[in-house]
């Protein structure tokens, strides 16, 4: 694809993804937050559990919640399903904008597996697939009827997805199939199980008979685990921008811990929601103190196995591993053939852009190791002690 059609594509693609992505979560976080505030009409209406009234860019609206469904449905009833139906479609042409069409310099990691882009692309869509099944198979088991238990399995069968995942595929890419695979499921369960279930309820008010309970009970623990799975994967959406997670040689172990943090936030919202705000607060100041922990426990060792720490790096040896290894991308005109500017405006054409970038260049280098991307110019583990060394000297261009 001629890259600069493929850096519009991928603005254009990526634009409505977030944007679609707003409107699903917000809607989401918007009826939980209605919910919580919701309080008993001060005159007692037929079927009205409760309501609340709001004040909106200068002018007022009141919402009601029936306990049951109305005995006669309006017109006009606006269901919240297409929201999450195009955040998965734009999530999905976006992976196969960046990652499927850019598969060897995306996806693949020679210093993690030796498999080629097909078998890696392969390997990605498998994940995203049998999940869904996995996932929904165990919730339909005996298991399903022990939901923490269900939940238990659930977070050790992610883990070890991103773990298998990360040694065959680039970290990079581990990461953001571990949230394809999610926010499949996120949105299957909407078109399976929650939306069927309310036209179902719909139906049944329609026709004057009972709603099937089982049916939305289940629907209700689907909706449930959406809500739960909704901030870990909005880290994942914006993982790629943190090497320091993804490049760190645990780093599936740290997106599990993210991931707990962010279901730890999940669930004092809900807390709050059900009037125990107090016991929410406790769960969010342990997830503040485990986030802190986790910063000082995957902070970056370096140690230099090939380089003498003490001798002075010259910076023309310096200059000539970036000419060599990074500028091929990292340019104002770059040599290679995927890229018609520096990939995020990055480039080394100049002493001085190098020092600048330095503490960029340790942290994606020399620590994470995750650029080059794909270790496509063969980086060297002497190479990247060098740099490292420069760095920790200061990064002097004398």
């Amino acid at each position: 694809m001629d890259p600069n059609l493929g850096e519009w594509l991928n603005l254009v693609v990526r634009w409505t993804h977030v944007i679609t992505g707003i409107a699903w979560i917000g809607s989401s976080f918007y009826f939980n937050w209605q919910d919580s505030h919701l309080h008993p009409p001060e005159a007692a209406r037929e079927g009205i559990e409760g309501e609340l009234w709001m004040v909106h860019g200068g002018s007022f609206y009141r919402a009601e919640k029936f306990g049951v469904a109305p005995a006669t449905l309006p017109k006009t009833l606006h269901w919240f399903v297409w929201e999450a139906t195009y955040t998965w479609v734009t999530g999905v042409l976006l992976l196969f904008l960046v990652y499927y069409l850019g598969a060897k310099i995306y996806m693949v990691d020679p210093g993690v597996s030796d498999i080629g882009p097909g078998a890696a692309v392969a390997i990605g869509i498998g994940v995203i697939a049998v999940g869904w099944f996995v996932y929904d198979l165990l919730w339909r088991s005996p298991i399903g009827r022990t939901p923490v238990l269900g939940a238990a399995i659930m977070f050790v069968l992610v883990t070890a997805v991103a773990y298998g995942l990360s040694q065959v595929i680039s970290a990079r890419a581990a990461y953001i199939h571990v949230g394809a695979m999610l926010g499949t499921i996120m949105v299957v369960n909407v078109w399976v199980h929650i939306i069927p279930s309310q036209r179902q309820v719909v139906a049944a008010t329609r026709d004057g008979t009972e709603p099937d309970v089982a049916r939305a009970r289940a629907a209700s623990l689907r909706s449930l685990h959406n809500n739960y799975m909704t901030l870990p994967v909005v880290f994942i959406m914006i993982s790629s921008h943190y090497p320091a997670t993804y490049g760190h040689p645990q780093g599936w172990l740290i997106l599990a811990a993210l991931s707990v943090a962010g279901m730890a936030v999940r669930h004092t919202f809900n807390l709050r929601n059900k009037g125990r705000a107090a016991l929410g607060y406790w769960i969010s100041g342990a997830a503040v103190a485990g986030m802190i922990a986790l910063v000082y426990a995957s902070a970056p060792q370096f140690e230099s196995d090939t380089v003498d720490t003490d001798e002075p790096v010259a910076f023309v040896t310096v200059k000539a591993v970036i000419d060599l290894r990074c500028v091929p991308c990292h340019s104002a005109k770059p040599r290679h053939e995927d890229f018609d500017k520096p990939p995020e405006g990055v480039a080394f054409d100049t002493p001085q852009q190098i020092k600048t970038l330095a503490q960029r260049i340790f942290a994606r280098a020399v620590v994470s190791e995750t650029m080059p991307l794909g270790d496509e110019t063969g980086m060297t583990q002497e190479e990247r002690d060098l740099l490292g060394v420069w760095v920790r000297q200061g990064a002097p261009l004398e």
